[in-house]
């Protein structure tokens, strides 16, 4: 039993050290073509997984890659750890003073970048419903819910990254966007939570009315905690605590805390990780260094480890289905691209501005890749749609980057 344990902790480091390494370097390999590291790391888990390098040394994949029980479990809670610390470093991005400047602009273009792409989502469902696969017909309407709510996300980091790297966040067209963002990430990751505690056997029985009222004096609760006591109390450890390990610690603390919680009332943990990590976002002051912290490790360790895996959980050559995939490809780029343009635009923006804006939230990325993950670990999808949404969030966050400086550069009418 001994002997077993020391394998399995060997083939633990070895499968985590071969993973890192090969987000490294793809990731890496990303960025010489300014392209999102996560790319790069989604990249690196497919080409090691079953689709390229499984398929063609499964011999070396299974020596390189031991994929025994206990080392897979032991290896999915540091993951589900890891999302927890990514989706809180998320929420450190949302900035809600921003809803505050152009809130016109901001409201019409979140509302219309959310409802748009949902009931475009939510009508393919219903059009099409075998061309989604078995769950399209035995889950009803909270499969229909989960499609407009997959299809109508964003991904905030990513879209921070690209207007970052163009240096358009201190633009207005770069408050827009974020704000916009954040408000569509808000309401996308609740929305998804409540739809996925349909699917969880311990929160079924809530019922969408009662998790969706819990959701929302959850949310209320942390960001108000977040708002009027997290800035003394933030200041007292400092004071208190040793600086900055013992405020990281805290920082943890809060995190598996707010997940623990969100769980327990059948919202999913990677909601109450994100909520978190937005309530300590908004306390300015140097406690962000504490946070600039955690954030290296999670974007360094636990995020490509994350997302090499969403690489290794399917057979995207097996699996890749290129009607769906288009299909879904069309609706999320359409409803996106198109609903947030809209609202752009009748919230004052030029047409060019506005179809830039459309085209900057059409960027999915990270986000959607932990959606698409939670839904097949839940059973809610099954691998041909896990392919065709990690496939989505791969090339719309790819377009985004080179298309908006060719929207922006030319002059305004």
């Amino acid at each position: 039993m001994n002997e077993m344990a020391h394998q399995d902790l060997v083939a633990f480091f070895l499968r985590t050290g071969v993973m890192l390494a090969a987000a490294l370097l793809c990731g890496q390999l990303m960025r010489r073509v300014h392209q999102p590291r996560v790319l790069g790391e989604l990249v690196a888990g497919i080409f090691l997984g079953p689709t390229v390098f499984g398929a063609l040394f499964p011999r070396l994949s299974a020596a390189l890659l031991p994929a025994s029980s206990s080392v897979i479990a032991a290896q999915d809670i540091m993951l589900q750890i890891g999302m927890l610390f990514f989706l809180f470093v998320a929420g450190l991005e949302v900035n809600l003073p921003h809803l505050r400047r152009n809130s016109r602009a901001v409201i019409l273009t979140s509302v219309a970048g959310i409802t748009i792409p949902f009931a475009l989502g939510a009508a393919a469902v219903l059009l099409f419903p075998r061309l989604w696969g078995p769950q399209a017909t035995t889950s009803g309407i909270t499969f229909v819910l989960f499609i407009g709510a997959a299809l109508s996300i964003s991904a905030l980091p990513v879209i921070a990254r690209i207007f970052m790297d163009l240096n358009l966040l201190n633009q207005p067209i770069g408050g827009i966007v974020l704000a916009a963002a954040t408000v569509n990430d808000l309401i996308g990751w609740a929305l998804f939570t409540v739809v996925l505690g349909q699917f969880v056997p311990a929160s079924a029985s809530h019922g969408i009315g009662v998790t969706l009222l819990l959701l929302v004096l959850f949310t209320i609760t942390v960001l108000a905690l977040g708002r009027y006591v997290g800035g003394p109390i933030l200041h007292w450890l400092r004071r208190t605590l040793a600086w900055p390990s013992g405020f990281i610690s805290v920082t943890a603390v809060l995190i598996l805390l707010g997940a623990a919680i969100a769980e327990g009332i059948g919202i999913h943990a990677i909601f109450g990780a994100f909520l978190v990590g937005v309530a300590l976002g908004q306390v300015v002051e140097k406690e962000n260094e504490a946070h600039d912290v955690i954030y290296q490790f999670a974007v360094s360790f636990f995020a490509p480890l994350y997302f090499v895996s969403v690489g290794l959980k399917a057979d995207f050559a097996a699996n890749f289905d290129v009607g769906l995939v288009l299909f879904v490809l069309a609706v999320a780029t359409v409803g996106k691209i198109a609903g947030s343009s809209l609202g752009a635009r009748l919230g004052g923006m030029s047409g060019r501005e506005a179809l830039a804006i459309g085209v900057g939230m059409n960027a999915r990325g990270a986000m959607e890749m932990i959606l698409a993950t939670v839904a097949l670990d839940y059973g809610i999808i099954d691998e041909r749609l896990f392919v065709a949404l990690v496939t989505m969030a791969l090339v719309t966050s790819f377009l985004s980057g080179p298309i908006l400086p060719r929207l922006l550069a030319r002059p305004q009418p």
